[in-house]
């Protein structure tokens, strides 16, 4: 949905402004990428586009739906904004059948004015996982360590995910991008990272990646296919 996003989060490097209309040909684009690289598993995204009536959430759907006519047996897992908390938006994604929807909490609430979010859009963030979950999704989020927090705000993350019914968790370290974004206040070690991954997984979230390097999309694949082996 383009490469400019109507929020701007201080952690971020994508493009903040007023964004141009959607390309109705995206969507064909990526199914004829998706199918020349013989995915088995893709991962989709976008930007924010508060400007949009449903904040893309058809799009979402209309490029899950193309995806899948010319790769019918790919999974697809979804990374989507918060829609400004619209369940009906989240209907239209989730009426689409994919694979995963994985919505970033990214960090702690402590640190929401911090990175310039609305401290109200962190409970928006955990309603998005919740009401996914509720209508029939498997569900993923994931959280940047290094901007500030400390280890009682991580864990108390940890149980609000779980509480939201997450069964999926990316932990990663935030890596300031350009010199106007906020600057890295930690750098976690390996033993940290392991750490965590132990810590979230015993408070109940069911797969967890956890490492300096961790990203949403790092080895989604493998860890849809342990969710799986666990139904």
């Amino acid at each position: 949905m383009g490469d400019v996003c109507t929020r701007n989060c201080r952690f971020c490097a994508v493009k903040s402004g007023i964004p141009e209309k959607l390309s109705p040909e995206e969507p064909a684009r990526i199914s004829e990428a998706v199918k020349a690289m013989e995915l088995t598993y893709v991962v989709i995204t976008s930007v924010t586009r508060d400007d949009l009536k449903d904040g893309g959430a058809s799009f979402f759907a209309d490029t899950v739906h193309t995806v899948r006519s010319k790769s019918a047996d790919i999974k697809i897992e979804l990374l989507i904004p918060d829609f400004k908390g619209s369940k009906d938006a989240l209907k239209t994604v989730i009426r689409s059948r994919p694979s995963v929807i994985n919505h970033n909490l990214e960090v702690p609430s402590i640190l929401y004015s911090y990175i310039n979010r609305d401290p109200k859009n962190y409970v928006r963030s955990l309603k998005v996982i919740e009401n996914a979950k509720k209508m029939g999704a498997y569900t993923k989020s994931g959280i940047m360590v290094g901007l500030g927090e400390d280890y009682p705000h991580i864990i108390q993350t940890f149980k609000d995910l779980r509480n939201a019914s997450c069964d999926m968790l990316t932990i990663g370290q935030y890596l300031q991008a350009t010199k106007s974004n906020l600057p890295v206040k930690k750098y976690y070690t390996p033993d940290e990272f392991e750490y965590l991954k132990t810590t979230a997984l015993s408070m109940g979230i069911k797969q967890v990646e956890s490492g300096p390097l961790v990203r949403s999309s790092y080895r989604a694949y493998d860890l849809y296919n342990r969710l799986m082996k666990e139904h």
